[in-house]
């Protein structure tokens, strides 16, 4: 645990950074309305968005009441754990079920990381003695294809892939039979990056979904978020469960960012797990999320 929290915290660096405004606010010396009102407003401008502010102070000034404290530096420990409570949210379903196999089916709008975030998550499960195959389901772009057979191809992934241009849902379906004959644990799907205000482009969001279902296999819609977007992630969070339902959020690019804040929005509104940071291009740049880390290196 303390390795994952070092690792955390490291990655959290800009973050870090962005919040150095609420450390100071710790160091006032009273404990009044003044105190609540700018941790409020410091925490909305870290792009942890309004409502979560609001939670959060509400919060955090109720335990203070009732335990009656008496200086700001003795919140910051209440607000750790409404941080770390706030974030910690358990998946509606497993993100490997128990279909053989089970499906994941990564979405997210163009250029957030999605397709080797999910070469990640398929070397990830390769160490944990899983066998993974890549369905090439991005068949809009040929260079799609081949960027998804290269970084596979680097981490020992097998890849289903059409044509491009081709039936994404077919993709999906021969992936799902060839894993069944092959006796792969799980499929990883790679979408086509689409803006999520474009109808046409979530109506074959959909359709790969049903193809999943019509084998029956529940697929684990799985997220993906660019964390320098900030608020605009949470719009995005928005539109994808409305349209296609989502059960986790992978966030990328965490460690150039200063906006990680905004994951917290995104579990106040919409009350999605966030499970996975990647941290960098390397296959290994992968880590899981951890509630009570992520809280700590905020503001400790």
């Amino acid at each position: 645990m303390k390795a994952l929290f070092r690792k955390i915290r490291e990655t959290l660096a800009p973050t870090r950074r962005a919040w150095g405004r609420i450390q100071d606010i710790f160091r006032r010396s009273e404990l009044g309305e003044e105190f609540w009102e700018e941790l409020e407003e410091a925490l909305i401008s870290a792009d942890v968005g309004p409502r979560a502010a609001l939670q959060l102070v509400e919060e955090a000034k109720r335990r203070a009441k009732e335990e009656g404290l008496k200086h700001p530096e003795e919140v910051k420990e209440i607000l750790k754990g409404e941080i770390a409570s706030l974030l910690n949210i358990s998946p509606r379903i497993p993100l490997i079920s128990e279909s053989k196999p089970a499906v994941i089916i990564g979405v997210g709008v163009n250029g957030v990381g999605k397709t080797l975030g999910l070469v990640k998550l398929g070397w990830k499960f390769r160490g944990e003695g899983l066998r993974p195959l890549v369905a090439a389901a991005d068949t809009f772009r040929a260079a799609a294809i081949d960027q998804l057979k290269i970084w596979a191809s680097q981490a020992g992934l097998e890849v289903i892939a059409h044509n491009p241009g081709g039936d994404p849902g077919a993709v999906v379906f021969d992936a799902i039979q060839a894993a069944r004959k092959r006796g792969n644990d799980v499929v990883l799907v790679d979408t086509a990056g689409r803006l999520h205000t474009k109808y046409n482009l979530m109506e074959e969001l959909k359709k790969i979904r049903r193809v999943v279902e019509k084998n029956e296999i529940r697929p684990f819609m799985l997220l993906f978020l660019d964390a320098t977007t900030g608020q605009n992630g949470l719009a995005q969070a928005h539109q994808f469960t409305e349209k296609v339902g989502i059960d986790g959020i992978f966030l990328t690019k965490i460690d150039t960012s200063a906006k990680g804040g905004v994951v917290l929005g995104i579990s106040a509104e919409l009350k999605l797990p966030l499970l996975f940071l990647g941290t960098g291009q390397k296959l290994e740049d992968l880590l899981p999320f951890d509630p009570q880390s992520f809280a700590s290196a905020l503001l400790d």
